[in-house]
């Protein structure tokens, strides 16, 4: 047992004792199924506190022979898995933390550093195979596995951090990445390698040292989706059992999106929200928000028009094949974007290559970082959206219309007005803080056809609920004709109370009020006989 060479298991001992522990165990069938193949190299990229170093920690209990687990797993549902006990603690399994070799190794060379601690450890358990000329780690490697046809599993914690703290040193990173690629890459020693951090793999500038790795990132994690974050029958568990709401969850922690897994909630969120009674702004209260305002600030042609059609739930498309994984050479608005979705400040639909703002804790961060500087505007129209909202539930349509004209007046240098789809945008940035108390849906399936924009209460608000039509260039009337011809309020029949539906239309040629609206309340009552008709 040692702190590299087969670690023990009391760090994943303690996340099994914590008071807020979901089961991810059958993450380890995943890997173990790679085990001794040509998928074996994984290198799975997650933001931070997304609970990276507790899954390598789950791995180094279950796999490394430096400690016995049988106990610790008792009850967890990789025991029922049939390939359980054919890799229970049966690897010398060697633990890497690359954050920790980085500020130790000080003016040694970070690599040099890290072969003389694990070559030490590993002197101590196989000195007998071991000869004075085998200094490298890789050829010590190579030697026992010739002496004694044992393999190693590779357990690798934070790889990205040089490129992420000395991302001016290029030289640096090279040999960082050529030590990797000699240690790991075709080596017959290696059974299994499972790599994390911030940032996918790919390749720096020309250098491609570690294409081996398949990826399993933000853009897209495949098989591992449902270990990305916590699942929507997670959260429902954990808010059953401790008394909170599960939609107010969801509208602050919910919002990253797979292929199959549509709900994916951010873990150290939920966990910190579940443990303090309280729902606040846990994962981005980590980090300053000058670390989202370096990125969002970039003069790249369309990022700010992006950055708001975001603020107003809109999705944004990206090209997310022509980012580097490099935090410093940024060439396109595609780039920070891309960049965004690995930091977790963005969702992203691979199935439709759209970006958004997932959820209100990030939202407020994108409002933080906005706060100072350069995006006055914007803030004008934030602070104004709570007498927008105000207006609306009183049914104050021409406070409401001026209301919109005031907010387009203000966006018109950065967002401007094509269609329906950008009104929309617009019409979601002016209600900003509706979101305190709504959860804000864009193009809701309902009746015959999709509402523009519902405004769904949340349960504690005791609001009735909103049904938003948009027209461009066309009458106000056609709104809430639409909403009504097509049963938009079919949708919300189970809700119990009142609703409004809200026609807004824009005209293109009406330079000074542009905007009117129309505001109808809608009874529950209403709602079943128009559904009957």
């Amino acid at each position: 047992m040692g702190i590299y060479l087969n670690p023990d298991n009391d760090g994943f001992t303690e996340a099994v004792r914590s008071k807020i522990y979901v089961d991810k165990t059958e993450l380890i069938a995943c890997t173990s199924s790679f085990i001794g193949t040509k998928q074996k190299y994984i290198c799975v990229s997650r933001p931070r506190r997304f609970g990276k170093s507790m899954t390598l920690e789950m791995l180094a209990a279950y796999y490394s022979c430096g400690c016995d687990s049988r106990e610790l797993f008792q009850g967890c549902k990789i025991e029922r898995h049939e390939s359980f006990e054919k890799h229970l603690n049966r690897y010398d399994t060697i633990f890497l933390n690359m954050q920790q070799f980085l500020l130790e190794s000080k003016t040694q060379p970070l690599t040099d550093y890290l072969e003389q601690e694990v070559l030490e450890e590993l002197s101590e358990v196989y000195g007998n195979y071991l000869k004075q000329q085998d200094t490298g780690l890789a050829s010590a490697l190579r030697r026992i596995y010739v002496k004694t046809k044992k393999k190693f599993i590779f357990l690798i914690d934070e790889w990205d951090c040089v490129m992420r703290e000395r991302p001016e040193s290029e030289k640096l990173q090279k040999e960082y990445l050529d030590f990797l690629r000699n240690l790991l890459k075709d080596q017959p020693f290696a059974a299994l390698v499972y790599m994390t951090g911030i940032l996918p793999v790919k390749k720096y500038g020309e250098h491609s040292a570690l294409n081996m790795f398949w990826e399993y990132s933000m853009t897209d994690p495949y098989l591992f989706e449902e270990y990305t974050g916590f699942t929507e029958d997670e959260v429902k568990a954990l808010c059953a059992q401790s008394g909170m709401d599960f939609d107010e969850t969801g509208s602050w922690y919910d919002g990253y999106c797979f292929r199959k897994w549509k709900h994916i909630y951010n873990p150290k969120s939920v966990a910190a929200a579940v443990i303090c009674r309280n729902f606040s702004n846990y994962w981005t209260s980590t980090e300053v928000y000058e670390a989202l305002k370096i990125y969002i600030d970039m003069d790249f042609d369309g990022l700010r028009t992006a950055v708001v059609q975001m603020l107003g739930g809109g999705r944004i498309e990206i090209n997310t094949r022509s980012f580097q994984n490099d935090m410093r050479n940024l060439r396109t608005k595609d780039d920070v974007l891309t960049l965004l979705v690995h930091l977790g400040y963005l969702g992203y639909d691979s199935e439709t290559a759209k970006t958004f703002i997932p959820n209100k804790e990030i939202m407020m961060e994108f409002e933080n970082a906005m706060s100072t500087g350069g995006w006055a505007e914007i803030m004008r129209i934030l602070k104004a959206s709570d007498k927008l909202l105000e207006d609306t539930l009183l049914c104050n349509e021409s406070s409401v219309a001026r209301g919109l004209d005031e907010a387009h007046m203000e966006a018109a240098s950065i967002l401007a007005y094509h269609n329906e789809n950008s009104l929309a945008c617009a019409i979601g940035l002016a209600y900003y803080s509706a979101r305190k108390d709504y959860r804000l849906i864009r193009e809701f399936p309902s009746g015959r056809g999709f509402a523009d924009i519902v405004f769904l209460p949340l349960p504690h608000t005791k609001k009735p609920a909103i049904i938003v039509e948009l027209k461009y260039s066309q009458s106000v009337q056609a709104a809430i004709y639409q909403i009504k011809n097509r049963h938009y309020t079919q949708a919300l029949q189970n809700y119990t109370g009142s609703m409004l539906l809200v026609g807004i239309s824009y005209d293109k040629n009406k330079i000074e009020k542009p905007h009117s609206c129309i505001i109808e309340k809608f009874t529950k009552n209403e709602s079943r006989s128009d559904a009957n008709e």
